[in-house]
């Protein structure tokens, strides 16, 4: 049971925020899995932090995430960190759009798919300030796609789930953040330009919920090191649980 408390997955771990967040867990005596989806970088990453596994998979795939859910051990904490923001409407082979599938449903599955087998202690969701309402009548925003209210929406999407896990699961932590605002790593300086706060800051925030069993984190969202009050809607448990049925349709 010790061992499977320490061993922790970070997804999208062979870049930005979530390299230093397994390194950071790495040296703090954690198991590290690292999930990217290219073996080479994944390999790097793994090798330099001394990281227990490596996990492919790419989360425009749908069948990729199952196949992770299935292959990973037990693990005491998920941190479901990988995301992405996408300049123009992507329709992926799944027949979904890109941000709103690699952003929410893919941790969604690959939570789901956890549970089913060997329930984790806890589940950090790497989430963000930027929180647009889900469109129920339009989630796959085909009409009049906008990169950052995809992403917005995805992430108030993540904190959405964060939250009624929590209400249906009290037995798994369930926590939401927003690391840091603008951090700098490729992905805001390819969309923004000069990043806001840096990776450590983002990161001593991430590890902290991952790291520290011992803290009250259930049902809770924290805006960096601080808790916080994410969109009202994330508590109106009749829109999270309209949410959860749409997600589970759309991953079926």
């Amino acid at each position: 049971m010790a061992e499977r408390l320490t061993t922790v997955l970070v997804t999208g771990a062979t870049d930005g925020l979530g390299r230093v967040v397994a390194g950071d867990l790495a040296k703090r005596g954690m198991s590290v899995l690292v999930h990217g989806r290219d073996r080479a970088r994944a390999d790097a990453v793994a090798e330099e932090i001394g990281a227990a596994g490596v996990h492919l998979a790419d989360f425009s795939s749908l069948a990729e995430v199952r196949a992770l859910a299935e292959e990973l051990p037990a693990l005491g904490v998920l941190v479901n960190n990988a995301g992405l923001i996408s300049p123009e409407r992507v329709v992926t082979g799944d027949g979904l759009e890109l941000t709103f599938q690699v952003n929410h449903l893919a941790p969604f599955l690959l939570t789901l798919g956890l549970l089913e087998r060997s329930a984790p202690r806890r589940v950090v969701h790497v989430a963000s300030a930027g929180q647009a309402r889900p469109d129920f009548g339009d989630l796959m925003l085909e009409h009049g796609y906008e990169p950052w209210r995809a992403y917005r929406q995805s992430k108030l999407a993540q904190i959405m789930f964060s939250f009624e896990l929590a209400a249906r699961r009290p037995d798994v932590e369930s926590v939401a953040l927003h690391p840091a605002t603008f951090m700098d790593t490729k992905m805001v300086r390819a969309t923004v330009g000069n990043p806001h706060s840096t990776v450590r800051e983002g990161a001593d925030a991430t590890v902290r919920l991952a790291a520290d069993l011992d803290l009250d984190v259930q049902g809770r969202y924290f805006n960096g090191l601080r808790e916080a009050e994410p969109d009202p809607i994330a508590h109106d448990r009749d829109a999270r649980k309209r949410l959860w049925d749409v997600s589970e349709q759309l991953v079926a």
